[in-house]
């Protein structure tokens, strides 16, 4: 079946199985290896991508239904993923690293959707999203210092 999906902003046009998962999509068609696979049960969230600006866990999707749809990846050169991304540098969100583009996904969603979130809608909006290393202190004092950035960015440049 062939699909047309906007993945980071560059247009793919692929003759796929239909059965095939968005997340095989991601990484065995398109060389995107920063999505990972985790439980194929949509529990552990390592898999979370943006589609059309909403988290969907993409081993739970298949890849017909993201077509004509813009998908957003680890992988994007948008520079709010990389104010996220040294956020987590910085305030030690990650350990073995398996979680973390996830994470990071969803903090872009979370911080996309809600400016100024507090605590209790990022733990909210962090459930769908396990990491077996951190107690998600770190985690949680990342997408703070993320979203810190983010308005002070957003200021200057205003």
């Amino acid at each position: 079946m062939m699909v047309n999906i906007d993945v980071n902003g560059k247009e793919y046009k692929k003759d796929i199985e239909p059965r095939m998962l968005l997340v095989s999509f991601l990484r065995d068609e398109l060389n995107l290896t920063g999505t990972h696979i985790g439980c194929d049960t949509s529990n552990c969230g390592a898999c979370t991508v943006l589609m059309d600006g909403k988290s969907i866990k993409s081993c739970t999707v298949l890849a017909v239904q993201a077509n004509n749809h813009k998908i957003t990846t680890i992988e994007s050169d948008d520079p709010k993923l990389d104010v996220i991304k040294q956020a987590y540098v910085d305030e030690n969100g990650l350990q073995c690293g398996f979680c973390t583009p996830g994470m990071i996904m969803q903090t872009f969603y979370i911080l996309e959707n809600n400016e100024n979130a507090d605590e209790e809608y990022i733990k909210k909006n962090l459930r769908g999203n396990l990491c077996r290393c951190t107690g998600y202190k770190s985690i949680l004092d990342s997408i703070k210092k993320a979203e810190e950035k983010m308005k002070g960015e957003i200021s200057v440049s205003k």
